[in-house]
Parts: structure tokens; C-alpha cells; sequence
């Protein structure tokens, strides 16, 4: 009678680490071979200001600051942030003349009455000082951003979020982070508000998961794209005209990600940053979804790194007109 088959024995360590290893490789190689077929290879046409288009970052700056403000949704909380912002540029401009402003709302394909409620600070306060750019779809936070960038007019810009979660007067404290940059090489710096240091008690605050994922976040911003940066979400960053310029027309990412590609972008330009505490609150009211909206920054994070890695994406120095 025959004898049955012996079983099969398993794969010696040495053997089965190897199998991972090449398994591990090849899962690699995929993900940057799908990482750079996948890439845009230039920005959206917006970042190529064209000639004669009023107004746009190429031009001088004729103003001393440009606050732009990427609203979506925003019709409950964004007048609260603009009566803040406005009084304050108010009473600054009456203290000192020679101070100039605009507020630039992009209404970034808003589903209720955000250009409605923006209109009505144009009227208001005029044209000249707040301005509305609408967008007919949907392009994220970046994509907001980036269009209010490159309209502006101010020798400094200001990103701000519509929920007004930062004090509007902490701009003296990143214009104070930007003067001890200087000298500015090319022109070029960057002020960035932090929570950082209110890492500690919004821990408290949050529960386990999203605990979890924020530092998870953050280990994956330190380990694949800006390593100096504590907070690099944080809405409110300063920037020089010169760097808005340079780094705005080198950004891919139009989504929660973006500001990590924008330091990431200003880091290896060498661009000077700085990271300035702010006060913040947390308003009611985010578009961020923890579970979802993370997963994608952590893929948008990782295809970063790989798309300037492989040279899906190249760093182009731009010059003004």
C-alpha cells in the first residue's frame, strides 16, 4: 500500500525573508512606476499668467498685502472671519496711510451663498479692497489658494482659512517671523503660524483614533517631505511675493495636502521659513472627514516624494515679467 504524501515544509527564514524582500521590491517599483505614469506634468494652465491679464503675480506689487481667503461652503463662517480681518486692515490702513491691502475670497465652487455673502463685503468696503474670484468646479483648498496667489497684488500675501480659527491680528506675528529672516535671498522667505505648541491639550481633546492619525500624519510629512516644519497645516502662512511666485507655479497638489508640497517646494529652493505660534481655535464646521481625508494626504504625501523622486515633477525657477 502506498504511503501518502509527505507534506510540504515550509520555506527555510533565510528563504522567506528573501521572498519578502523581492515582494517588497517590486510592490516599490509599481508604486512609482503608477506614482509617475499618474503625475500631471505641468501645473494647471493658471500658473502661467498670461500676458496682459489684470491683475496677476508677474506684475509689480502695488499694494503692501494681499490676504487671500479659499472659502467652499463658507456662508455661515466666513463673515465673522472678514469682519475681523477687515477691521483690523481698517484701522491699520488709518493708522498708517501708506498701508495697502486687498482681500481676495476665492469662492472655490461653493454649493450655498459664499459669493453672495463675499459680494456684499465688495460692496461695502469696493472693489478695489475686496475682490471675489469664483470657480465653477470644485478644486480643493490648493487650488483656491493658488488662484487668489496668482491675482494678487501685494508685495506680501497672506494665506487665511474662511473659519477665522486664527486670531486676524497674529499677522503681526508672522510679519515679525518674516522680518527675522531677512536678509531675504532673491527676495524670498516664508512665515508659517503654528499650533504646535498646542499639541498638548488638542491630544486631550481628541479621541484615540484621530490622535492616532494626526501623529501618523506627521511622521509621514517628517520621514517623506519636510523634516524642520512642526505644523505644516496650519492656514495661515506669509509669504513674499518672490516665493509665492516660485513656489505656486512649481504645486501639483490642489487638495488638504498641498501645503506640504508648498514647504516641501520652498525647501529645496532653499527658501528661508520660519514657524511663528498663533492663537487657534477649532470652529465648527470642517470639510476635513478624519478616516478619508487623511488616507488621501498619506497617498498625496507619499506620491510627492515619488514623483519628484523619479522626475515625474521637476522645481523650475520662474521670472517675472
Amino acid at each position: 500500500m502506498a504511503l501518502p504524501p509527505l507534506p510540504s515544509l515550509p520555506l527555510s527564514l533565510p528563504a522567506a525573508a528573501l521572498v519578502l524582500a523581492v515582494l517588497a521590491a517590486f510592490l516599490l517599483v509599481l508604486i512609482c512606476v503608477i506614482a509617475h505614469v499618474t503625475a500631471k506634468t505641468m501645473p494647471h494652465e493658471d500658473a502661467e499668467c498670461r500676458k496682459g491679464s489684470a491683475p496677476n503675480i508677474h506684475d509689480p506689487a502695488t499694494r503692501e498685502l494681499s490676504v487671500v481667503v479659499p472659502s467652499y461652503n463658507e456662508e455661515n463662517r466666513l463673515p465673522v472671519m472678514m469682519d475681523e480681518a477687515l477691521d483690523y486692515l481698517e484701522k491699520r490702513q488709518k493708522q498708517d496711510p501708506s498701508f495697502t491691502y486687498e482681500v481676495i475670497v476665492v469662492n472655490d465652487g461653493s454649493k450655498d451663498q459664499t459669493a453672495k455673502v463675499a459680494k456684499e463685503y465688495c460692496k461695502k468696503y469696493g472693489s478695489d479692497k475686496v475682490r471675489v474670484i469664483s470657480l465653477e468646479k470644485n478644486r480643493g483648498k490648493g487650488g483656491a489658494v493658488r488662484t487668489g496667489v496668482f491675482s494678487s497684488r501685494g508685495k506680501t500675501i497672506l494665506m487665511a482659512d474662511a473659519d477665522g480659527a486664527t486670531k486676524f491680528a497674529d499677522i503681526e506675528k508672522v510679519e515679525e517671523g518674516l522680518k527675522n529672516l531677512r536678509p531675504w535671498p532673491e527676495g524670498m522667505a516664508i512665515s508659517c503660524g503654528s499650533r504646535a505648541h498646542l499639541e498638548k491639550d488638542s491630544v486631550a481633546k481628541r479621541s484615540y483614533f484621530r490622535t492616532l492619525l494626526m501623529y501618523g500624519f506627521h511622521f509621514l510629512v517628517w520621514f517623506l517631505c519636510v523634516k524642520e516644519i512642526r505644523d505644516t497645516q496650519c492656514g495661515f502662512k506669509l509669504l513674499t511675493r518672490e516665493a509665492a511666485l516660485q513656489t505656486f507655479s512649481n504645486l501639483h497638489i490642489e487638495r488638504w495636502a498641498f501645503d506640504v508640497e508648498l514647504l516641501y517646494i520652498a525647501q529645496h529652493l532653499k527658501i528661508p521659513i520660519a514657524e511663528v505660534a498663533v492663537n487657534w481655535t477649532e470652529i465648527e464646521g470642517s470639510k476635513l472627514v478624519p478616516f478619508w481625508s487623511w488616507l488621501q494626504m498619506g497617498r498625496d504625501l507619499l506620491f510627492i516624494r515619488l514623483r519628484y523622486m523619479t522626475g515625474a515633477w521637476k522645481l523650475e525657477a520662474k521670472k517675472c515679467n
